[in-house]
């Protein structure tokens, strides 16, 4: 754990220590013999003798005059509160006992690195008081009555801001949003919206950004991301827009400025983060049979254990193992269309041949089974029996927003798109809070 902050230090004992007030006297007792001997008048020939100093004379101040004091905590990663609590000064029974009362209103197991717990003494050094704050939920304030303690809590108020936030690319996406002063969360949901067009794999210095999204606060802690409502993103000198539209059904999708869907028939590629290894061909020479032959998919490098999505609604096939693919699922999606995800260390759990799959639910995950150098997604797509060059494949794109929807659809559009023009950060309205705690 890491002490934040410590006032006073532990001041409880000095009363019953009288060498640090003759420590104290010595500073008064020069002055006022200096004093003494400088009233005298001037032609005086013989000088008062000093004052009489006794150490024990000197008043010992009450214990309510000396100073309160506190120290703060914060959890760090593999502390218990138990720990913490022993730490800022309870003993083990009473440790138990604060935790057992916070259990009351709280669940323990929330406490997360960078929580803070703040310990008040009284004079003599005993802890009186425990004050935490535990981000996203609010404050909790126990006051020691006897050998227990007395718990009250303060729950943050959960509020909602819209903002808009924007960004470039220099070194990676994450890095751009990160400095744009938002959290990973919200780099997900940025690549979601625009998987279907933009191969984020290949992403360029100088790509642009900007997003509205709902920003969710408890108290003044940002504890989370509602979806994303409008973005924008330049790529490659091409400029891409979506905004968020829910359905009548409640389920909502991303479209166009005109209302027509981003989601496609086939996403970009099956992997989240990746890169491209190896392309289609016609002649490639294999790194394991060491001749030339033909290289019917594209290879994704990635580490062991990432997840393979199916790039399109579909039925599961076949989900197997061979000598030469490994483990692997081959997935149809009409009568003409099917994907294959080859080399796999192992498939989602309870896939199996007749498995109905959305697109994007994770089939497998990457591996190097079979015959395979290093750990990759062999992706390949078949129409009829003919291999197809996955990174050249035409996709097919939903029906359009129309009618009552689509007017719905162009209101919002209206409202949010000036704010990705000109995003600016928002800061969160502040609020009339009670006395902070930390």
């Amino acid at each position: 754990m890491k002490i934040l902050r410590a006032l006073g230090g532990r001041l409880g004992g000095v009363a019953k220590r009288p060498r640090v007030y003759a420590a104290l006297a010595l500073p008064l007792a020069v002055p006022l013999f200096i004093a003494a001997v400088r009233q005298q008048e001037p032609g005086t020939s013989h000088l008062a003798p000093p004052p009489v100093l006794r150490y024990h004379d000197l008043r010992q101040p009450e214990p309510a005059e000396l100073p309160e004091h506190a120290l703060i905590l914060t959890f760090e990663k593999n502390d218990t509160l138990h720990g913490v609590l022993t730490a800022g000064g309870l003993s083990r029974t009473e440790s138990a006992l604060l935790a057992r009362e916070l259990g009351k209103s709280l669940d323990v197991r929330r406490f997360r690195p960078g929580h803070m717990v703040r310990f008040h003494y009284d004079q003599t050094g005993t802890v009186d008081a425990v004050q935490m704050k535990v981000t996203g939920w609010g404050e909790l304030n126990a006051v020691r009555n006897g050998s227990t303690f007395d718990v009250t809590t303060r729950q943050a108020v959960l509020r909602e801001v819209e903002t808009a936030i924007s960004g470039s690319v220099n070194r990676s996406l994450y890095e751009a949003v990160r400095e744009a002063g938002e959290g990973p969360q919200v780099v997900q949901q940025l690549i979601d919206v625009f998987q279907w067009d933009i191969d984020f794999f290949e992403l360029r210095k100088g790509d642009a950004f900007s997003f509205v999204v709902t920003k969710q606060f408890a108290g003044s802690d940002l504890v989370g991301y509602g979806p994303i409502t409008a973005a924008r993103f330049t790529h490659r000198g091409q400029t891409y827009e979506a905004f968020r539209h829910e359905n009548a059904d409640g389920r909502a999708g991303y479209y166009a400025a005109v209302g027509t869907p981003l989601r496609k028939q086939f996403l970009k590629a099956p992997l989240k983060f990746s890169r491209v290894t190896s392309g289609f061909t016609k002649k490639r020479f294999h790194p394991v049979l060491k001749y030339f032959r033909p290289h019917y998919g594209v290879d994704y490098g990635a580490p062991v254990g990432t997840p393979v999505m199916s790039t399109a609604d579909g039925v599961v096939v076949e989900a197997r193992y061979s000598a030469g693919e490994g483990n692997f699922v081959r997935v149809r999606h009409s009568s003409r269309i099917d994907t294959c995800y080859l080399h796999l260390s192992r498939f989602a759990k309870g896939l199996k041949k007749g498995t109905k799959v959305a697109q994007g639910d994770v089939i497998g995950y990457v591996g190097m089974t079979g015959l395979a150098t290093g750990p990759h997604l062999d992706y390949r797509v078949s129409e009829n029996g003919k291999w197809l060059d996955p990174l050249k494949l035409k996709s097919i794109t939903p029906d359009p927003l129309h009618g009552a929807s689509l007017g719905r659809f162009r209101a919002n559009v209206a409202r949010l798109k000036p704010r990705l023009a000109s995003p600016t950060q928002e800061v969160a309205e502040k609020q009339v809070q009670q006395r902070a705690l930390f």
